[in-house]
């Protein structure tokens, strides 16, 4: 740095100021720092700048359940979008679930002093951020909200999502409605669970719990449940399914057993290539972008010293019919027919 102000004919503090994009820098003098810079291929230390008392990072973690979920990749595409555009570096990592590779994250992340954190809880008991909060990081939850923690958060509206697919189906005359659902411990998981019961209590239909599979290891055993499940109900004419990576197995189980012509679905969220099959899947799809996009917005007026009351967020999701969901049920006159 000394280097850099003595070839551009400033003080220190002068390039230090540039360097670090403050106000009240003439353009001139802007000029002159940048192209000294350019000419000694100099490189800021951000890590050096950080032992100053009170300094930023300029960087921000990113907590996902899994990246590789089309899903969680739009999400961080879009939190990466608003944090590169000023000037944020983005750090990433996946728990599968896991509510130790979460904390073993969070502890990473705070010992190189990330100025923020954007989490998609595997835990079930956030308390324990209280200490991270205080230390000065700031912390925005998605998809899930936090538990026994106020922060902000960003989801969608999980419930309402759920119940309109089931009532979509139901409108097309079903009433034997298997549910296929993630991990009753995920709160997304429960919502939509819930969203299925409201759905069948508004029809007057009586819950059964013998067509309910929750929570399976890999996509494996859930084709294998779902097999299981269609093999032993021939009543069965139609599937909710409750989580975007257990849309394939249900739909690889459904053509193994040469039943996918005649049992409806309707998947919350899809998977790349839903719209390509035969018939489509009908989805009851999120934005995860806008979700992203959202919480890194909250995220970064947090590191600027927004509103200290948090904020809660809930976006709304919505049906695309493209086949699947529309097969015809038993119960489906023909003066009712749905277009």
């Amino acid at each position: 740095m000394r280097d850099v102000a003595a070839l551009a004919g400033v003080s220190i503090k002068t390039v230090s100021r540039v360097i670090n994009g403050e106000k009240y820098i003439s353009d001139a003098i802007a000029k002159k720092v940048n192209e000294a810079v350019h000419r000694l291929n100099y490189r800021h230390n951000l890590a050096a700048s950080q032992l100053r008392a009170g300094a930023n990072s300029f960087a921000v973690g990113v907590i996902l359940v899994d990246i590789s979920n089309p899903f969680s990749a739009a999400v961080h595409r879009a939190v990466e979008d608003v944090f590169r555009e000023a000037g944020v570096a983005v750090l990433l990592a996946s728990t599968d679930e896991e509510a130790e590779r979460e904390w073993a994250a969070v502890h990473a992340f705070s010992r190189r002093r990330v100025d923020g954190l954007v989490i998609m809880p595997a835990s079930h008991d956030q308390a324990y951020l209280k200490s991270e909060i205080e230390a000065g990081t700031h912390i925005v939850f998605i998809d899930r909200p936090p538990a026994f923690l106020n922060v902000d958060f960003v989801v969608s509206d999980n419930r309402r999502g759920a119940r309109s697919g089931v009532d979509h189906l139901i409108r097309f005359g079903h009433r034997r409605i298997g549910f296929i659902g993630d991990r009753p411990m995920v709160s997304s998981s429960q919502l939509r669970f819930e969203g299925y019961e409201d759905a069948l209590a508004a029809a007057n239909i009586d819950m059964d719990a013998s067509i309910v599979c929750k929570g399976f290891a890999d996509a494996s055993a859930a084709q294998r449940a779902t097999e299981d499940l269609l093999s032993r109900d021939s009543t069965m004419t139609a599937l909710f399914v409750a989580q975007n990576a257990l849309c394939a197995p249900a739909i690889r189980a459904l053509r193994s057993l040469g039943k996918g012509p005649n049992v409806a679905v309707v998947g919350f969220d899809g998977f790349d290539g839903a719209d390509l099959i035969e018939p489509g899947l009908t989805v009851i799809a999120q934005n995860p972008a806008l979700m992203g996009r959202t919480a890194a917005c909250i995220l970064l007026k947090r590191m600027k010293g927004g509103s200290p009351e948090p904020h809660a967020r809930m976006l709304d999701t919505h049906l695309i019919a493209r086949g699947s969901g529309e097969i015809r049920g038993p119960f489906l006159r023909d003066s009712l027919l749905v277009t």
